[in-house]
């Protein structure tokens, strides 16, 4: 299998065996492949052309994977959008990636994202149909029960010459990742290697046919939608996704449901491990945790294990540059290699520890992990002197991480070159939250670091330098950011500061105030 559609089109074999389940509805495996199609003829009678993107700001649903996986098979490249965007956050990928679709909700967490869209003021020339899954429908969009409606006027004929167009070189997704620079910035993924990764990333963590996972990692982030439906389809394990993370429903459907597999962030983990109404619930048929994305304590995993009677716990790193995935543990690795280490690199990719020359150094030095091999995205779309600035001359990906590898070649992360920190599985970069806080009227300067936080792994703390003849208080500064900026994003913690440490060119000495912090 090399493309999306050749993948939908296998899991024709796990037949009629639960596939999909999501609320009260319910769906085989070949259920699934209908509601694909439906979405698929729908694309083309809208007038999709190969290579369009196709946007979904919405949670985790039924509609998701089937407006996704319905674009790509007939060439459609597919454009996530993180459900806590703000509607200029949002704006900017719409119109950064040139989408002429959009899939959204009106009625999520009581946020109208039309409305949003609408207020942010910009310019979306190439966005010509917005589809919304559900709530409120205006003149300006339509239902998704229109939207599939109109697909059956296209012959299957149609829909079977538009998947042979799709190669395996072809782009299947841009997601949208934020930098040092503070914009975010378009990581294309092609079919192919999206697809060999995942094949990997599955076997290693053993997902199974007999597998009921319940997807909480949002289908906007690799680790919900490549990590999460995909390696589903691909194993056929059934998929239940989680549109929010409310732990008591987490545990009321792991019980109802014998959930066996639920990846997630180690704040998943610890939030289920602490809550107080745990042993109320039937627990028994968990099995396997893939986790990763912030420090694992080994208590944790011992716990985990002890306590949740998971057979199988896994760390593994990665990055959206690298189709997720660069590293992994094993299932035969102890719980101090899993605590501290993310695992070795997956199958013919290579990865290497080098300075600040990009040589490689002795096994137990750190320095700057680099990988190279076919999980390496092609670039950052319509960005070359960003793509030129994180791939060297030899392929290799600079990830803006510091690690160790130890003499059996596994990798600990220490450090990260880049300033950005994980808040809760988050990742949150401090130039795109300075840029956004250096709009406040009553703010000369700022620096934004991450602090270590029981819960969350880490947060957001701001170091604010006043305008001198400005009033500024912390209430209505975090108040004002919260209605900016997603809320992973905004900090937990400001410090009005009359200067902030520089060094003698005048760069801001972040690991200070880390340390003033930590």
């Amino acid at each position: 299998m090399l493309t999306i559609p050749q993948v939908v089109r296998a899991t024709a074999q796990f037949g009629e065996r639960e596939a999909l389940v999501d609320g009260s509805r319910r769906w085989s495996f070949v259920e699934v492949v209908h509601e694909i199609e439906l979405a698929a003829r729908a694309f083309i009678a809208h007038g999709l052309e190969h290579g369009d993107r196709v946007a979904i700001w919405a949670p985790n649903s039924a509609e998701w994977i089937f407006t996704a996986l319905g674009a790509q098979l007939v060439g459609g490249v597919l454009v996530p959008i993180n459900t806590r965007f703000k509607g200029h956050e949002a704006a900017y990928v719409i119109e950064r990636s040139g989408a002429k679709f959009l899939f959204c909700c009106n009625d999520f967490l009581g946020t109208n994202y039309v409305n949003e869209l609408q207020q942010s003021d910009t310019v979306l020339g190439d966005l010509s149909h917005i589809v919304v899954i559900s709530g409120d429908v205006d003149n300006d969009s339509c239902s998704w029960d229109e939207f599939i409606a109109l697909g059956s006027t296209i012959p299957l004929a149609n829909l079977t010459s538009r998947e042979l167009q799709v190669q395996p070189s072809d782009l299947c997704d841009i997601i949208f990742t934020s930098g040092t620079t503070g914009k975010p910035k378009g990581v294309m993924s092609r079919h192919d290697q999206t697809i060999r990764v995942f094949l990997e990333w599955s076997e290693i963590v053993g997902l199974n046919e007999a597998d009921r996972y319940l997807i909480v990692n949002p289908f906007f982030h690799t680790f919900g939608y490549k990590a999460g439906f995909l390696a589903c389809l691909l194993r056929g394990a059934t998929m239940l996704p989680v549109p929010v993370f409310d732990i008591p429903a987490v545990l009321q459907k792991i019980s109802d449901e014998k959930i066996s597999a639920i990846p997630g962030p180690p704040t998943l983990y610890l939030t289920i491990l602490n809550h107080p109404d745990r042993a109320k619930f039937d627990l028994s048929s968990l099995r396997l945790a893939v986790t990763g994305a912030a420090a694992v304590p080994v208590e944790m995993i011992n716990r985990m294990r002890d306590e949740l009677n998971f057979e199988v716990i896994l760390t593994a790193y990665g990055l959206t540059e690298s189709t997720g995935t660069v590293t992994m543990c094993r299932a035969d690795d102890d719980p101090v290699t899993i605590s501290t280490t993310s695992g070795r690199a997956i199958t013919d990719v290579e990865v290497r520890i080098v300075d600040e020359n990009n040589i490689e150094v002795s096994r137990g030095q750190s320095g700057e992990i680099v990988c190279r091999g076919y999980n390496v995205m092609p670039g950052y779309f319509a960005d070359p002197e960003a793509t030129s600035q994180t791939i060297d001359s030899d392929g290799w990906l600079h990830t803006g991480d510091i690690g160790v590898m130890n003499e059996h070649g596994y990798v600990a992360i220490t450090d990260r070159l880049k300033d950005m920190f994980i808040v809760g599985g988050f990742n949150a970069y401090p130039a795109e939250i300075e840029n956004e806080f250096m709009n406040h009227p009553a703010i000369a300067q700022v620096a934004i670091v991450g602090q270590p936080d029981e819960r969350m792994g880490e947060v957001g703390h701001a170091f604010v330098v006043k305008r001198h003849d400005q009033r500024l208080d912390i209430e209505d500064l975090l108040n004002w950011a919260r209605n900016r900026m997603a809320n992973f994003k905004v900090p937990r913690y400001v410090t009005f500061v009359d200067a902030l440490p520089t060094n003698a060119s005048g760069k801001v000495l972040k690991y200070e105030l880390r340390n003033s912090v930590n």
